[in-house]
């Protein structure tokens, strides 16, 4: 008997903004994600991101005094290149293939009470072509990708407003893609809003928020996000019940350094800051651990009458997460510091090996992350995200990604050990089956694919598909069912 399911899932994921391109065509409006300049790492520093941005910046580059170069307006130009781009991931074998609506080409503004016809055709032919390759669409509705007219009119997710613009949009996307899309995510690691970037995971601009206020605005624009998610969860069941849809976490599993009980209740608490997002999304309310964290840091939020209602009533079907490292944590003082890699920190576990980003690699974690996520919720699970970012060389027109094979395999026979634990587990998608631009960084070099863009850092290239000796791997890995993993 094979170690996975005989109809487990396998395949990529990517995000708009990241590969489409296109920004300006047939009717695309502005989103959040176009406003984020490129930043070179010698101005930033290697490991940190390079993904707020301030008020007065949305107004330079609107007015047109700011001249950066934005990569995320480009992509990999996947817009006008997915039908070459889904056959390479159908001769790979792909059984599923994620992907995100960019809303703004949907509705331009956000708020628009019209869709835009040529944004929904888009996304039609698109996913008939997966169909053409025997490939499941996953979609994401909201991947960093806020709209910029919300965020100018609303100060994004902050604004209740915005819960009803997002349903609409949900409810215009349902309905049309009904008996096309059979898996549908709300929103993409919902815990960006909290963990870093209030602008990138909810289009808030925290520079028009008083500073003792900020920490509650991200709560707010959270507590409207679950809202969204889970009118669009009630939507979905009444458009499309033959459809499922999910929620999406980061999940970063945190360890004690040592056996101090310090240490273990502060590795504790990291979990259960992670979880709490899933807490929401699966149990349908907020736990008190978050109630008595946010009472003692006066964290405030609002909300109307009905709200807990909305949130226990409609649940999600499955939980999603992406899995990149674990996290190592202790209450006492390091040599080393932190070491945190572009969005997250920790100290060193020296058990572990990191990858050219500083992300730990920690394949059982994965297993540890799959259990413990099941024993909690007992809901199916979905590995939306997993993938190594590495500095790639083409020689001789050819790329050896020894390394990329590594991790992935590693990580697969975690996730078969898992599946023999009894977790249930959906699919597994590969982050990044293309090179793309990086969420953190707006780099190319930072390289995920089995293949390859002919694309720098710099925006210069052919934008050439090259198969990487990954690209051979996985296709043998989807056809024996993860059997062989040689």
């Amino acid at each position: 008997m094979s170690k996975f399911p005989k109809d487990f899932l396998w395949g990529g994921a990517t995000a708009a903004n990241q590969i489409e391109g296109g920004w300006d065509e047939d009717g695309k409006g502005l989103a959040g994600s176009d406003m984020v300049a490129y930043v070179p790492k010698e101005i930033r520093g290697l490991k940190s991101a390079a993904i707020d941005v301030s008020s007065d910046r949305i107004d330079e580059i609107l007015s047109g005094k700011f001249e950066g170069r934005f990569p995320k307006r480009h992509g990999i130009d996947f817009y006008h290149k997915y039908k070459d781009d889904i056959a390479l991931f159908g001769e790979m074998g792909f059984k599923c293939f994620r992907i995100s609506i960019h809303w703004a080409r949907i509705f331009p503004n956000g708020y628009d009470e019209q869709p835009n016809e040529a944004g929904l055709k888009y996304y039609d032919d698109m996913f008939d072509e997966m169909h053409k390759h025997g490939i499941e669409p996953m979609v994401t509705l909201s991947h960093y990708e806020t709209p910029l007219g919300l965020t100018q009119k609303y100060n994004g997710w902050l604004g209740r407003e915005v819960i009803a613009h997002f349903v609409r949009y949900a409810k215009t996307v349902f309905n049309r893609y009904k008996g096309k899309v059979k898996y549908w995510l709300t929103f993409n690691e919902i815990n960006m809003v909290t963990m870093h970037s209030a602008y990138c995971g909810a289009g808030v601009v925290l520079d028009r928020v008083e500073a003792s206020q900020q920490e509650s605005a991200k709560y707010q624009a959270l507590h409207h996000q679950f809202l969204a998610s889970s009118l669009a969860t009630k939507a979905l069941h009444e458009i499309d019940p033959n459809a499922k849809i999910g929620c999406m976490l980061a999940r970063l599993h945190h360890y004690a350094l040592t056996a101090d009980p310090a240490d273990q209740r502060q590795a504790q608490w990291g979990n259960q800051q992670n979880l709490f997002f899933t807490d929401v999304h699966a149990r349908g309310e907020y736990p008190k651990y978050m109630l008595r964290h946010w009472a003692e840091n006066n964290v405030q939020i609002q909300k109307e009458v009905g709200d807990d209602e909305i949130l226990k009533q409609h649940t999600v079907d499955y939980i999603s997460f992406s899995y990149y490292m674990s996290l190592a944590v202790t209450t006492h003082p390091q040599e080393d510091g932190d070491i945190g890699g572009n969005l997250l920190h920790g100290v060193k576990n020296p058990y572990l090996k990191a990858s050219d980003w500083g992300w730990q690699i920690d394949p059982v974690g994965l297993r540890i992350t799959l259990n413990d996520m099941y024993d909690r919720y007992q809901k199916p699970l979905f590995i939306v995200e997993n993938g190594l970012g590495a500095y790639d060389q083409v020689e001789n027109g050819k790329i050896h990604d020894s390394y990329r094979i590594d991790y992935l395999k590693a990580h697969i026979e975690q996730m078969a050990e898992a599946i023999a634990d009894g977790v249930d587990l959906w699919g597994y998608l590969e982050w990044g089956p293309i090179d793309l631009v990086s969420m953190s960084t707006s780099e190319m070099s930072k390289r995920y694919g089995f293949i390859y863009v002919d694309i720098d850092d710099d925006g210069n290239g052919t934008g050439e598909r090259i198969r990487k000796d990954s690209f051979y791997w996985y296709k043998k890995v989807i056809a024996s069912n993860g059997e062989d993993l040689g």
